[in-house]
């Protein structure tokens, strides 16, 4: 999957940082955006981009709600051929079927889980921590969920409950106001959800023959997306969505359909080593459980498949150069 962020998305970003009075030249600054002209972007922002924007935003701004006031923007026309095709749905079980088929052209990083029990539709997202800052990017697809579904429906008081899987923040009441008031923190992982019984809510805009255009379109640049990545990128993302399990090299040239002389051969073609990916995306891992401070450093190093954390100290030190027990102390001491 192709790594990269839909422009309008960014392009909001950078409206709401010059609203707050941030230069628009040093919130662009670090990025291949800089001294470029924003109206020759073209369709997509590589993600490396969008996170250099959102970090100088969160910095430059300071305003620690910014995700949720980004979300907040990102209606119908922001998600482009997959919002234009949720308003031409009979009802809000097309919407969901379509965003659990095509949510990755808006967010390629991301992974869902989508469940159904007798009362409730749910959606996970267990490797949120991987999407942007996770504060950040969960506050930015609650909101954007929040604010797609009212104008879907013209309902702001469509029964959503949020579940997040961090303590309150400091501007936990920014939550409630946008989001609602069933909002709940400190939980195993993000979850969204609704009543099962509310998928049958028609839609005033439906239009049939326009929904099955709109699909074929996001398939389409799903398929283009995917096959635009890059092998090394292909196996980051892979990697990313398979916390604690990890497969060997064989393993992930046949998850991506391709012998692993193939697959080798296309990682030296690219120059990147699957070793170097793989302690790429454990330290990854690793340090978003160190900062949550959720896990002991001994359950993060078995959760990332040390049978010693020592070893894994070690392993984590050769990674960033920076010990665990550094990284917690340090998150510690920002803490507020």
């Amino acid at each position: 999957m192709s790594s990269s962020t839909p422009a309008p998305y960014v392009l909001i970003l950078i409206d709401l940082a010059v609203e707050a009075g941030v230069a628009r030249d040093d919130l662009l600054q670090g990025s291949a955006l800089a001294g470029t002209d924003l109206s020759t972007i073209g369709a997509r922002v590589s993600d490396e981009d969008f996170r250099v924007l959102v970090e100088n935003t969160l910095s430059l701004t300071r305003d620690p709600s910014l995700g949720l006031r980004l979300g907040r923007r990102l209606n119908l026309s922001a998600h482009a051929v997959l919002g234009q095709a949720f308003m031409t749905c009979r009802n809000l079980e097309e919407v969901i079927h379509l965003f659990e088929s095509y949510y990755q052209v808006l967010a390629p990083e991301l992974t869902l889980e989508f469940r159904r029990t007798p009362e409730h539709l749910t959606i996970l997202a267990p490797n949120a921590e991987a999407y942007l800052p996770i504060t950040f990017g969960l506050e930015c697809i609650t909101a954007a969920i929040r604010n797609t579904l009212t104008g879907l429906l013209g309902d702001e008081q469509f029964p959503l409950r949020f579940e997040f899987p961090y303590s309150a923040p400091a501007h936990a009441a920014v939550y409630t106001e946008m989001l609602g008031d069933d909002v709940h923190f400190d939980c195993e992982t993000a979850v969204w959800s609704f009543p099962l019984k509310l998928l049958d809510t028609p839609l005033p805009s439906s239009n049939p023959a326009l929904r099955q255009l709109y699909e074929a379109e996001c398939a389409r640049l799903l398929a283009d997306l995917s096959d635009s990545a890059a092998i090394g990128e292909q196996t980051r993302s892979l990697l990313r969505k398979l916390e604690g399990q990890y497969p060997r090299m064989p393993q992930v040239a046949t998850m991506l359909n391709m012998s692993a002389r193939t697959y080798r051969r296309r990682l030296t073609e690219e120059g990147v080593n699957f070793q170097e990916l793989l302690d790429e995306v454990r330290a990854e891992h690793a340090s978003c459980h160190l900062r949550e401070n959720r896990l002991s450093i001994a359950s993060i190093a078995y959760q990332l498949g040390f049978n010693d954390p020592s070893n894994f100290r070690r392993a984590y030190r050769r990674w960033t150069g920076i010990t665990p027990g550094a990284v917690r102390r340090k998150t510690h001491e920002v803490q507020p």
